[in-house]
């Protein structure tokens, strides 16, 4: 519920909460209170109380026992009840620790976040909305920007400080009959573009006649892909500094990645909308065909070969906000998540930190500073 105080937990508390009237589990330093759900278990109540009070993040993955699907963490964090931290008297508001006997935990001024779990911690929309004057997140969220007349410097600067709506639905940007169309499943992606690549893989390599030629060319588009990957991030969704200061820059900015910067658990905005898609995928299939110019069926196959590589860049990102990850992809995930709590003006490689060591923007953060919390 909105306005919600999450409080953090010893682990000593956490474990004293091992029955069924009172069953608490934690995956990583959140802490779920499944009470309601013991009996429901499909596996039955036994299964789950065998890890009351525990940490369920092996088990939940463990393909041996069963490898849980993404229902269950949607289970999960809607029952979200708080942190494991250091002291119970403390309290995680709008991702900030205070009240603590160290007192207030360092944020980054940037953002006024410290740590990846403050990106998944409820916002007080009203207070959120009487401190800052910015977005009022109980309504539609679009009209409220277009009508704003915010300075292009303010927008910024709200936008990179993450909200995070309640229960990790999504928040109203419409507020009518096109809302639906503002959602994309993370599923959409692969359904919707893996057939196009196959069929357009196998024209190519049908004309070009030639095995390891067409394999040479589509894996040629596949790590090209990284090079645009990050040339996009970084200077079309992060083009802060070369934003029209008026409404319509501002919008475009907001629905193209402004809006993922301020709601960045917000799974249903994080895939790009096949619609948003093809339009940028245009004038890469004429860059490809006027590059690979000599022949068409080459040109075909590197650009598949890039699809493809996009495909694996929309599904890493959503996998890097909302699943746990192998030993790789979990410090991918905290780099990535890192550009999103600390520092947005570096770190734009998502599947790889590759072209940020190559161009001198990878992260690396200092500890963050002391604020006042208010």
């Amino acid at each position: 519920m909105p306005g919600r105080v999450l409080p953090t937990f010893t682990s000593a508390e956490v474990e004293s909460h091992n029955s069924a009237d009172s069953c608490y589990v934690t995956l990583g330093s959140k802490v779920y209170d499944i009470t309601s759900f013991v009996e429901d278990h499909p596996g039955g109540g036994d299964l789950v109380l065998e890890y009351a009070g525990k940490d369920v993040t092996e088990i939940l993955r463990d393909s041996v026992s069963h490898e849980h699907s993404e229902s269950a963490y949607e289970i999960l964090e809607d029952n979200l009840v708080g942190f494991i931290g250091s002291e119970s008297s403390s309290k995680i508001v709008n991702g900030s620790l205070v009240n603590g006997q160290d007192g207030p935990q360092p944020v980054y001024a940037s953002t006024g976040l410290s740590t990846e779990e403050d990106l998944s911690v409820d916002t007080d929309y009203t207070q959120d909305y009487k401190k800052h004057k910015f977005l009022d997140l109980n309504k539609p969220l679009l009209m409220q920007l277009w009508n704003s007349g915010f300075s292009k410097e303010f927008y910024l600067e709200q936008i990179h400080r993450p909200r995070h709506y309640k229960g990790g639905e999504s928040a109203p940007l419409f507020g009518n009959f096109l809302e639906p169309l503002s959602k994309t499943a993370w599923y959409v992606v692969p359904i919707v573009w893996v057939p196009p690549v196959i069929y357009g893989t196998v024209v190519g390599a049908s004309g070009l006649g030639n095995v390891y030629a067409a394999g040479g060319y589509w894996i040629f588009g596949f790590f090209f892909w990284s090079l645009i990957e990050y040339f996009m991030h970084r200077f079309l969704f992060h083009v802060d500094k070369y934003l029209p200061d008026n409404r319509v820059g501002i919008t475009l900015h907001f629905l193209l990645h402004g809006i993922h910067h301020y709601l960045p658990m917000d799974k249903y905005r994080l895939v790009m909308p096949p619609t948003l898609f093809i339009v940028l995928a245009l004038p890469f299939w004429k860059f490809a065909h006027a590059v690979i110019f000599y022949n068409w069926y080459a040109a075909t196959l590197a650009y598949c070969g890039g699809v493809f590589g996009y495909i694996c860049y929309d599904l890493t990102h959503y996998f890097l906000h909302h699943r746990n990850l192998p030993s790789y992809y979990k410090d991918l995930k905290k780099y990535h998540l890192q550009h999103h709590f600390a520092d947005f003006d570096n770190g734009f490689g998502v599947t790889s930190r590759f072209w940020d060591r190559v161009f001198g923007t990878e992260i690396n953060i200092p500890p963050p500073k002391v604020m006042k919390t208010q």
